[in-house]
């Protein structure tokens, strides 16, 4: 799996499932390092090589084993009787999900679904099991990167409980912009073709009034907002949710 951050220690980002009151999940980061260890230890393995909008898993079919993220976006969702859909998680290059004995990781109950061509590659449980079994010093990093983790849960409870909306969409916009971004003239471009409904359905709120807000912070310059595509202005942003 590729790193990104050339000259540090690089990382995998890991989704753990902890089945929380609001139905998201947690994102903690591994080293490369350890993903060199999996590779090592792995003798069996399946790549898909997967076009836009192909659905990778549905809540009745859950493969047992990791998935590893190599290439695309994957979007996380699932749906009610109203037949609306509510997007729990995205995630891009080195993102990890599945279901292996010892963690549950993001995918349980959910449906997985493509936001762009990507390729997937796919570790059998049985595969997996053993080698944290054998190398306990992974199961304690994802530990101590999980207690990290819920400290920031705890400030994304308190921001989606006690925010207004206005709140809500500038705060989930700006955890969005630290994790798929790219820097243009001050602005953030969000690099998730986004519409409103989609936004609506990760805080929460209706696609109305979501598109209310994103007009109101366009007005005043803290967005900027074509279809389907959302710039930030990171100053303007941190200066208001501060």
């Amino acid at each position: 799996m590729r790193g990104r951050n050339s000259g540090h220690t690089k990382k995998a980002c890991l989704v753990i499932w902890l089945g929380d009151s609001w139905g998201r999940p947690f994102v903690i980061c591994i080293t490369e390092q350890a993903v060199g260890v999996i590779q090592q230890s792995v003798t069996r393995s399946h790549t898909y090589t997967l076009p836009k909008n192909s659905i990778l898993q549905t809540p009745d079919d859950e493969k047992r084993g990791l998935s590893f993220v190599i290439a695309g976006k994957l979007r996380f969702y699932k749906t009610y009787s109203d037949g609306k859909q509510h997007t729990v998680c995205i995630l891009s290059e080195d993102g990890i999900f599945g279901e292996i004995e010892t963690f549950s990781l993001g995918a349980r109950g959910s449906y997985v679904e493509t936001m762009e061509d990507s390729i997937v590659l796919f570790i059998p449980a049985e595969q997996f099991d053993p080698l944290l079994r054998k190398h306990s010093e992974l199961s304690l990093l994802f530990l101590s990167e999980l207690s990290k983790r819920l400290r920031e849960q705890d400030q994304l409870v308190e921001k989606l409980v006690f925010q207004d909306l206005r709140g809500k969409v500038l705060y989930f916009l700006n955890r969005l912009s630290n994790k798929f971004s790219t820097e243009e003239n001050g602005y953030r471009k969000i690099d998730i073709p986004l519409t409103h409904q989609e936004l609506a359905d990760m805080i929460g709120a209706t696609r109305e009034a979501v598109s209310l807000t994103l007009k109101e912070l366009s007005n005043e310059g803290i967005l900027l907002t074509s279809r389907r595509t959302i710039r930030i202005h990171t100053e303007k942003a941190l200066n208001e949710l501060a």
